[in-house]
């Protein structure tokens, strides 16, 4: 188990960091919180070893990136920022100990950057990136202007963090490494609570008990949101009420403060009615599918409704919400297939996503490319996994991506495969990156669907996929985001942020 400790949020603000350098900056978290120290006016450089996306972003706003890690990286440094993905033995880190230098882990500095600031921290086994996308654009449209730090990019936006003029700061909080109780919320929304990093908790019971400890850190003025439909939110909201803290829920059950009725979900959207404490809000629309998409943005309706937030200004954000990159991204469409990149890897994510994609597909067939993200999570949801991939009409499974991790025998995707209640010719594992997009091109015909779903590597083959489709025609992929460069996928290990 991962016994980590962390240093609670105290009076360090992000000016006292200094000149700053990350390891790994080119990781969605990392690259996030490098972007809103360099909005800040901070010195900013970072290492990588691989030129993804995000590293044009922060040259242009003045950060200096290095494509190596080295020792002379950190030469006029004051603080090294790394995150869990980062190994203690690597090297800039090695060498930061040994010049005295302040190291802290992401959430440290981010806690940093929040101080003095009303923080709504968004937690949760799965639906965070989504929900504090949400939430942010709901502040924003209310006119607030916070500032966010999310693990994602808004689409349209380009962006997953922001340093805004007003007094909130929105998080998403990651409870994989125990980070997130380092923070100290002034609105804590807690999305679900299922099994998941048991690597680091052992059980559900400790992963739950560990969620009441994450929500005990919300300011008493303050108040906490969880979701009434699912059953640890549910148990976490009756503990929590029995020590007289303030809760609120949000979701269809009957009892929900936020009662959602109605609900109606489809290719064009989602849709449901909001009723508060008797009180009708009206309907709220969503332009991207999926019930799930509904909870998440009903969370950010009954946050702004607590802050005392005009309701208007929260129908308007979600009725124009983009969606958020790896969230259900459409990436384009060739020889008649549609291609959707999606962040899931967590089963019940997995099958929410899965059947939002089977509203979409219509006749069409659902053809997935997996790439399972973890090794212990892969071995100890092996069956649910297996399950969620079951809903696909054809599947193509990658190796699982799992930096530092240590395969035994018997583990990994070979057995994943076998798992799936596909049959024998409708399921396949591919043990090299370059086969899979000629995978799929056989595979396909028009009017499918495609997504590639999984860890962080995967969302690099979207455009890979539609260069193959294209050429069965000779044609030109439609919608393409320019992000289909060849790739490694285990380049990426040194990289997640």
């Amino acid at each position: 188990m991962n016994t980590a400790q962390f240093t609670p949020a105290g009076t360090l603000t992000a000016e006292d960091l200094g000149r700053i350098h990350l390891i790994g900056v080119g990781g969605v978290g990392m690259s996030g919180l490098a972007r809103l120290f360099l909005t800040r006016g901070l010195p900013v450089s970072g290492s990588e070893l691989r030129e993804w996306p995000s590293l044009a972003g922060l040259r242009a706003l003045g950060g200096t990136i290095h494509m190596s890690h080295e020792v002379s990286n950190l030469d006029g440094v004051d603080t090294v920022v790394y995150s869990s993905a980062i190994p203690q033995d690597h090297l800039e880190m090695v060498e930061a100990r040994r010049r005295g230098l302040r190291v802290l882990h992401r959430s440290e500095a981010l806690a940093a950057a929040m101080t003095g600031r009303r923080t709504l921290a968004v937690a949760g086994t799965h639906g965070k990136t989504t929900t504090t996308s949400m939430v942010t654009m709901v502040l924003q449209q209310a006119g607030v202007d916070p500032s966010f730090v999310i693990g994602g990019e808004i689409s349209e936006v380009g962006s997953g963090a922001h340093h805004g003029t007003g007094e909130y700061f929105v998080v998403e909080a990651d409870e994989s490494d125990r980070s997130f109780l380092i923070y100290r919320p002034y609105v804590s929304i807690i999305t679900n609570v299922e099994a998941d990093h048991l690597n680091t908790y052992g059980d559900l019971a400790n992963l739950e008990a560990t969620f009441a400890e994450f929500a005990r850190l919300t300011d008493p003025d303050g108040f906490i949101i969880t979701c009434a439909d699912d059953p640890g939110g549910r148990r976490l909201a009756e503990t929590l009420r029995a020590e007289g803290r303030r809760v609120y829920t949000y979701g269809e059950s009957a009892d929900a403060d936020l009662r959602m009725s109605e609900m109606v979900s489809s290719a064009q959207g989602v849709r449901y009615l909001a009723e508060i404490d008797g009180r009708s809000l009206g309907e709220i629309r969503l332009p991207v599918p999926g019930r799930h998409m509904g909870l998440n943005s009903a969370s950010a309706v009954l946050a702004a409704y607590l802050l005392g937030l005009p309701v208007e200004a929260g129908e308007a954000a979600l009725a124009a919400f983009p969606g958020v990159r790896r969230r259900f991204e459409r990436k384009g469409v060739a020889d008649g297939v549609l291609v959707y990149d999606e962040y899931a890897y967590h089963p019940t994510s997995m099958t929410l996503a899965l059947r939002t994609l089977r509203e979409v597909a219509g006749d069409g067939r659902l053809i997935v490319v997996f790439q399972p993200y973890r090794l212990y999570r892969t071995r100890d949801l092996q069956a649910e996994i297996a399950d969620a991939l079951g809903i696909a009409d054809e599947l193509v499974l990658l190796e699982v991506f799992g930096p530092g991790e240590l395969r035994q025998p018997g583990e990994g995707s070979a057995a994943l495969v076998e798992a799936v209640s596909l049959p024998a010719g409708q399921k396949i594992f591919v043990d090299s990156w370059d086969d899979a997009p000629v995978e799929v091109a056989r595979r396909v015909r028009p009017g499918d669907v495609v997504v590639t779903m999984g860890a962080p590597p995967i969302s690099l083959m979207g455009d890979q996929l539609l260069d193959a489709l294209a050429a069965r025609t000779g044609g030109a992929a439609a919608g393409t985001t320019g992000l289909g460069a060849a790739v490694d996928p285990d380049g990426a290990a040194s990289t997640a942020g």
